[in-house]
């Protein structure tokens, strides 16, 4: 009787919470609920920046560096995130995929590259503590009930693809394109098979890889990222690919989570859902990847002859965010499975995550962005495109990724499991 009255309040919250959402939605479209102007939101963009500045700051304090340089030049990495976003937020923008994360670089390295960026301005430029803290505020969206729900075809999708496609990508680059920074063509290679700068910044940090490394990976993912969001689905209508396959190609090839679901929406809301729920299989890789290249780089890359490296040495290149990140996917999968349907949506989804942990998690990636472009200078990562190799091997492993994935997603959700195809 317990679990039967747990359950009816349950569900009478979440319908309570659904008809305010609902009235909400109608004052909208009657255009009776008050609209704000931009202005408005300067007290609350103070706020925020106060917020993040006491927020950071304790971090940067236990880091054992300076919070009065840290927030001095906070604001100006902030004001540039704002802009970003605001850029990001229009309706050009959104439709060719030139989100915050492409504003932030762009903005950024404008003024890293003219005026340049003032001295004062560098200690706030912390770009792997604002990413890492996004990401592991990414961990609330990967929900193991709605893995799921896609069952095996996804995961063959996700978890089979993506290693082999990493592997011969990086392969490749050693091999034919003898790219002469090992790093630099494990981070491209992590960035373009597994979920782009999420990943990129875990491997990056497992193989000690250079910031304009980093910054070079991260600028060929947004790149690629923003023509394929366009391309992919104009191609898959344009041949007639079916819906759901549709998506499952493009949640195992486009790079950003966010562009997966704008790219999927292009094609319907089946393509949409089968496409964020794929990313989604796809980011549960990011800490086993950097796992392993912390392995691999410690026993075969930097190690010498006469010098064992124990598992201190990889415990300490293993990026520590990774666990933050699973356990909080593995929190919000607890609460999720505990409540009812409408309830985990009404409260989880459509509450702590979109109203809280996701826009956090957007800010700190504009933040980053913000950070890498104010940092970056063009003359440093001139030496990283010799020969074009770099552009060369992001291309080739992207064409892999491609043909692998479309491949592998029409066999198993159309060969092997079309029952679970059926009911999607």
């Amino acid at each position: 009787m317990a679990g039967f009255n747990d359950q009816a309040l349950n569900e009478t919250a979440a319908a309570q919470i659904k008809v305010w959402r609902d009235a909400e939605k109608k004052a909208e479209s009657a255009g009776t609920k008050t609209v704000q102007k931009p202005y408005n939101y300067i007290p609350s963009l103070i706020a925020l920046c106060v917020f993040f500045i006491v927020m950071l700051g304790a971090g940067i304090v236990l880091m054992g560096k300076s919070f009065s340089e840290f927030a001095k030049g906070f604001v100006i990495v902030f004001l540039i995130a704002t802009l970003a976003y605001m850029f990001g937020g229009q309706a050009i923008s959104r439709q060719y995929g030139f989100g915050a994360e492409a504003w932030g670089i762009l903005l950024g390295m404008l003024i890293a590259n003219t005026v340049g960026t003032p001295k004062w301005v560098l200690p706030a430029c912390q770009v792997e503590f604002f990413i890492k803290t996004g990401l592991v505020l990414l961990g609330a969206e990967v929900l193991f009930g709605k893995i799921l729900a896609i069952g095996i075809p996804g995961i063959f999708v996700a978890w089979v693809v993506t290693p082999i496609v990493l592997v011969c990508t990086y392969i490749f680059g050693q091999k034919i394109l003898k790219i002469p920074s090992k790093s630099l063509n494990i981070v491209i290679s992590a960035d373009m098979s597994v979920c782009g700068t999420s990943a990129a910044i875990a491997v990056a940090a497992a193989s000690r890889a250079k910031k304009e490394e980093l910054t070079l990976a991260i600028g060929l993912s947004l790149v690629f990222t923003a023509i394929m969001m366009i391309a992919l689905p104009a191609f898959i209508k344009a041949v007639g690919i079916p819906e759901i396959l549709g998506g499952a190609w493009m949640g195992g090839t486009i790079d950003s989570t966010g562009a997966v679901a704008a790219a999927g929406a292009f094609l319907g809301q089946k393509a949409m859902y089968v496409a964020a729920t794929i990313k989604m299989i796809q980011n549960v890789m990011i800490g086993v990847t950097a796992f392993c290249v912390a392995v691999y780089w410690c026993l075969r890359v930097d190690c010498t002859a006469g010098r064992t490296v124990g598992a201190g040495e990889i415990w300490l290149r293993f990026p520590k965010f990774v666990l933050g990140f699973l356990a909080a996917s593995i929190l919000f999968s607890l609460l999720d499975s505990n409540l009812s349907p409408g309830m985990a949506d009404a409260i989880l989804d459509q509450g702590v995550v979109r109203g809280g942990t996701k826009l956090l998690r957007d800010w700190f990636f504009a933040l980053s962005f913000a950070a890498i472009g104010l940092s970056t200078n063009f003359r440093a990562l001139t030496q990283y495109f010799k020969g074009g190799k770099p552009l060369i091997l992001y291309a080739c492993g992207q064409s892999l990724n491609l043909l692998l994935t479309l491949g592998m997603a029409y066999i198993m959700f159309y060969l092997v499991f079309p029952e679970i195809t059926a009911k999607i």
